[in-house]
């Protein structure tokens, strides 16, 4: 049988933010970068309060050049 990997990664657009009491659009901050993948931080957009974390698992390396 077959799976449909069509879902595998979301991204979240909106979270409930217990500052501002509602559901608000959110942005997403890099945190970390670990070597089993990247840390994001979803941040409020009225107050940056830190509403979730997310953690991707990289299949490709991520490269920083100063």
């Amino acid at each position: 049988m077959r799976q449909n990997h069509q879902y595998d990664d979301f991204d979240a657009t909106e979270l409930f933010c217990p500052r501002c009491r509602q559901a608000v659009p959110v942005r997403k901050h890099l945190l970390l970068v670990l070597p089993q993948g990247d840390k994001y931080d979803y941040r409020c957009v009225y107050c940056g309060f830190s509403v979730g974390e997310k953690q991707e698992s990289g299949s490709t390396p991520t490269i920083f050049v100063p």
